[in-house]
Order: structure tokens, then C-alpha cells, then sequence
């Protein structure tokens, strides 16, 4: 196995020295801002730590892939913040805000191009397995945030709507990076379905995290400002547990006017009573605990020793163990 800290060492590097094109400038620009703005990296340490399970060093092969899944990652946070119309990523303003929407979406889409060059250099005997994962994966993502959108226009959504479509838009490219490693680190395929399974749910386990913390969370510590998804009329996990409970007056205060400073905090405030008032708080961390729970049970499946499962446990609790 790979040790802990020799794959936090090589996420560090990779992203420490990853270059891009340096021409046309206006185009590449922002690809360098979003990668130096960090991000917590959930994909690449996920691929490293699983390829890491069946192998003792990490070749140059395995860096490549795992630097895509981010830089895959970041192509679609760059239109996810267009559509969400979000002025912040990470406590920093996001590209359409520091350039324009039309950059965004044109940077957004050499990086999506740039991540499939980076997972074609896998090795090649398992190069067509890859990109197969690799380009379902990417097509599901746009499946889900189309449903996120879609959501966005009805009135309540039911919950196994809701959690399929966090498992398009979030658990599949955790799954992905879970299976990917497995895959070029010589796991059998049944490992490889195991960890699949495991990175899906961790995946559904942090969607319901960030959406708690979107509205519970600290700021500085989120990265963005809090109430976001409330400000914007999104359906959040927490959204649809209160109208699944019966909320009184969900619907006047998602719709509520918020064009000003004072407005939009009267209105993050009213919604948040309502949450309070049936408890989706803590409804939202029991289910964030039982989904990290199935996850490490399905990871039980591709191990062969408890100290492989350990690893697993681990990743999960630092995933998200920010909610407690």
C-alpha cells in the first residue's frame, strides 16, 4: 500500500506544477486562476488512494489520470457557476464574475479537453476501459446538472428524484475516480465494482453535506458565501426534507424578493425557521452519517485486509467529518 502522506505529497506536486498552454492568454488565464485557487482535491486523492490499495509507488501514468479527474472536475465547476449565477469559489470570485460568462464557458471547455489528454495517458492495456468509464462518467454529470435545472422550475421535488440527481451530478465522478485507481492498480473487477459502489455513496454522502453546509456552514470555512442555494431558488437536500415533512411557508419564502443586501439575509433567515422549525438540520447529518457508513460497508467488498479498510474509513471521515 501507499502510504497516507506520500498521496497528499503527490497531489500537492501535481498540482504545484501542472502547466497549461500559455497563448491565447485570455483563454488559459483562467484555467491557472482555478487550479491555484485549490479546492479540497476529493478526486485525485480518491483515484491515488485506491490505486494505492494494490500498488506501492505511483507512476507518472497514474498522476496523469488522476490530475484529469480534477481538471475534469474544475471544467464543470466553471459552467456550474455560470448557471448558478455564484460570485464566489473557494472565498474567490468566480471566472464569470473576474472575466466574463462567454470566458468562462470557452476556458471551460479547453479544460474539459485537457482532462481527456490527461486520462488517454493511462496505461495502455487498460486505456479503453478507462476512457469508457471516463466518458460515461462525463456524461452523466451533464445529465444530473440538467436535472438540477429542471428542478429549479417545480415546486417540490421528491426526494428519490432529488438523490438521483445528486448521484448524476456529484457521486458518479467520486465513483469514477474510486474505480479508476482500482482499475489501473490491477484490482480485479468485482474490487473495482466494490469501490465503485463506494465512492457513488461517499459521493451522495458529501452532495448532502454541501447542501447543509450551504446553509449551516461557516463561510470562511465553506468558501463561498452561505445561503446561496437558498438566495438562488435551488432544490437542496434540505429543500426537499422540509417539504417532505410539511413545511408551512416553504414556498412564500423560497420565492421571496431578494435584490438587496437586506432582503436576501430577511430571506435566508425566514427560510432557515423553517428549516428549524422541522428539524432538517439534523435529518440531513444522520443521513450524511448512514450514507459514509454504506459507503465504507461496500469498500468491505474489494479488500483483503483490515488495514486496507482502514484507509477507506479514513478518507470517508475526512470527506465529511467537516459536518459534525
Amino acid at each position: 500500500m501507499i502510504p497516507e502522506i506520500l498521496i497528499d505529497k503527490a497531489v500537492k506536486d501535481i498540482f504545484s506544477g501542472i502547466e497549461f498552454q500559455k497563448e491565447p492568454s485570455g483563454l488559459y488565464d483562467p484555467l491557472r486562476y482555478m487550479i491555484e485557487i485549490g479546492g479540497k482535491r476529493i478526486r485525485p486523492k480518491l483515484c491515488l488512494t485506491t490505486y494505492g490499495l494494490f500498488q506501492d509507488s505511483l507512476t507518472p501514468e497514474i498522476r496523469e489520470v488522476a490530475a484529469g479527474l480534477e481538471v475534469f472536475h474544475t471544467f464543470t465547476l466553471l459552467h456550474d457557476d455560470i448557471m448558478d449565477r455564484s460570485p464566489l469559489r473557494r472565498g474567490q470570485s468566480t471566472v464569470w464574475m473576474k472575466w466574463s460568462p462567454d470566458t468562462a464557458i470557452l476556458s471551460g471547455d479547453v479544460m474539459c479537453i485537457d482532462s481527456y489528454k490527461r486520462v488517454a495517458k493511462a496505461p495502455s492495456a487498460v486505456l479503453p476501459q478507462v476512457l469508457d468509464l471516463f466518458s460515461r462518467t462525463a456524461a452523466q454529470v451533464c445529465d444530473g446538472q440538467q436535472l438540477d435545472m429542471n428542478f429549479e422550475k417545480e415546486i417540490s421535488v421528491p426526494m428519490p428524484s432529488y438523490m438521483e440527481m445528486i448521484g448524476l451530478k456529484t457521486g458518479v465522478l467520486i465513483a469514477c475516480a474510486a474505480q479508476m485507481g482500482a482499475l489501473i492498480g490491477g484490482a480485479s473487477p468485482s474490487a473495482q465494482a466494490c469501490l465503485y459502489e463506494y465512492g457513488f455513496n461517499l459521493g451522495l454522502a458529501f452532495q448532502v453535506a454541501d447542501d447543509y453546509l450551504d446553509a449551516y456552514g461557516d463561510e470562511k470555512v465553506f468558501g463561498k458565501p452561505i445561503g446561496g442555494d437558498i438566495l438562488n431558488e435551488k432544490k437542496s437536500w434540505l429543500t426537499v426534507r422540509a417539504f417532505e415533512k410539511g413545511a408551512e411557508g416553504l414556498t412564500e419564502a423560497m420565492s421571496a424578493p431578494a435584490s438587496t443586501p437586506v432582503e436576501q439575509q430577511a430571506k435566508i433567515a425566514r427560510v432557515k425557521r423553517i428549516y428549524d422549525s422541522v428539524d432538517v438540520a439534523a435529518d440531513a447529518r444522520k443521513t450524511i452519517a448512514d450514507l459514509s457508513a454504506l459507503a465504507v460497508s461496500c469498500a468491505s467488498g474489494a479488500v483483503s485486509s483490515p488495514e486496507q479498510l482502514d484507509v477507506l474509513e479514513h478518507f470517508a471521515r475526512r470527506l465529511v467529518g467537516r459536518t459534525f
